[in-house]
């Protein structure tokens, strides 16, 4: 009988990158909507929806990365893919904590009419 060998740990962490930042490009997606609807009936124009769109960007970015590696399966260019991948995912996770505390505070300092 023989056995399989489990997949490596950069494997597993491109699938869970690929399918976390697909759900994220839907979240931002949502949360544009959402800031839309809210500062058209404030009457206000703010740069936050503008920067969730560059957070989604980021999450395409990582996705697609992620998605490259996972084609390219132990090559060179995979394990480059899996780095990019894991790098861009973090650091759109922190600008998605950021853009989280700007929502919040333009939702709650911003003048209602």
């Amino acid at each position: 009988m023989s056995e399989q060998e489990p997949p490596s740990l950069d494997d597993d962490i491109c699938v869970h990158i690929f399918s976390v930042s697909a759900t994220m490009v839907g979240v931002c997606l949502t949360v544009i909507g959402i800031i839309r609807v809210i500062l058209t009936l404030r009457h206000e124009d703010l740069i936050i929806d503008d920067l969730v769109a560059v957070n989604m960007l980021l999450y395409v970015v990582s996705a697609f990365c992620a998605y490259w590696s996972l084609r390219a399966h132990r090559t060179r260019r995979g394990q480059l893919m899996t780095r990019i991948a894991d790098s861009v995912f973090l650091g759109a996770l922190l600008f998605t904590a950021a853009n989280a505390g700007l929502i919040t505070w333009a939702m709650t300092s911003a003048p209602t009419t």
